[in-house]
């Protein structure tokens, strides 16, 4: 037993995972010419060489290849680093399709080397984190594939986001990337791509990819709406979404017309070594809005009481039942980056 593991751990190992990289990217197709000096493997080597080195730029990279003592082929298996100039012109054709199947080799090797075991949070569940995030905006600068945002004035802005999708686990700090999905613009489309469009596109191939993995979507209050809750239920995804009074005034006057009528469930813990109070509110079977009152959502308040008077409050819907025993788990569930909490005893 202690021979599999100490063998699952070399195959997870940096050195196994970057050559396992370097093979799927190896092995897609290169529509150049055979003469091209750089290969598209070593552009595609290069690329994840300049994030994994946490360089700002690929100004700044262009410079670090520069020098003798980084040996590119030693660590990242690269023969020939491509300029900075050199790797947009290799790298902007790309389909990012294409680069699903690298996403999935390392995933599968994870999950071999039961590496996954330690992201299972609720009820065996996976917390899969869905964002949006923005990587480049120019004035002048575009291609077929930008969004185009005009302006008032009459200026231009042309720019690309994608759909950033990650395993992550309130007590761990390292998280598990899953292929990301563009936010670009559609072929035969004239309206802008957005990121419930990708999310929908995402959901639907991850499903593909990982038919059976039960998984707990965690997002922002930009995604409490009806459509995209359907989106999660056909794709068998459970979900814990927060969302604000501003932006769901009827749902928050139906808590606060239950709370008056003694209809809202409440759980308060005390942690004894801080002194911070955990106060929750939280009820079943409210309806999402006014526009979808048959969308019932499960509602979670939460309100954190330092002993200083400082208070923080924060409020999630989620398609899990409520009950006393599960809504500190809830309220991890979508905890913000570097908190890190200790359960209280449930009275």
């Amino acid at each position: 037993m202690a021979l599999a593991l100490g063998e699952a751990r070399k195959d997870l190992s940096a050195d196994a995972l970057f050559r396992t990289l370097r093979s799927s990217f190896g092995s897609l197709p290169d529509s150049r010419s055979a003469e091209a000096k750089i290969s598209l493997g070593d552009a595609l080597m290069s690329a994840f060489a300049m994030f994994s080195l946490k360089d700002t730029s690929l100004l700044a990279f262009d410079h670090r290849r520069r020098d003798p003592n980084d040996n590119f082929r030693t660590i990242y298996g690269i023969n020939r680093v491509p300029s900075d100039s050199q790797m947009r012109d290799i790298l902007d054709p790309l389909d990012p399709a294409d680069l699903r199947p690298g996403f999935r080799e390392i995933f599968r090797r994870l999950q071999r080397g039961k590496m996954l075991q330690r992201f299972a949070y609720l009820d065996g569940h996976y917390l899969l984190s869905l964002d949006g995030t923005g990587y480049f905006s120019s004035s002048k600068i575009h291609c077929p594939s930008c969004l185009v945002k005009h302006h008032r004035g009459g200026g231009i802005t042309y720019y690309h986001q994608l759909l950033g999708a990650t395993l992550v686990h309130p007590d761990l700090k390292e998280v598990i990337p899953l292929a990301p999905e563009p936010i670009i613009q559609q072929d035969g489309e004239t309206k802008n791509d957005c990121e419930r469009n990708a999310t929908r596109r995402w959901l639907q191939r991850f499903r593909q990819e990982h038919p059976h993995l039960p998984v707990i979507v965690v997002e922002d209050a930009l995604s409490s709406n009806a459509p995209h809750l359907r989106d999660l239920r056909e794709t068998d995804a459970h979900y814990i979404i927060g969302v604000k009074p501003g932006d769901h005034a009827f749902l928050f006057a139906h808590l606060q017309a239950l709370d008056e009528a003694g209809q809202m469930q409440v759980l308060t813990l005390v942690d004894p070594a801080t002194g911070v109070l955990h106060h929750f509110r939280f009820c079943n079977g409210a309806p999402l809005n006014e526009s979808n009152p048959d969308e019932l959502v499960n509602v979670l308040e939460y309100w954190e009481i330092h002993p200083d008077g400082k208070v923080q409050h924060f409020s999630w819907i989620s398609d899990f039942l409520l009950i006393p025993e599960i809504v500190w788990d809830i309220m991890r569930g979508d905890e913000p980056a570097g908190r890190s909490r200790t359960r209280p005893s449930i009275p």
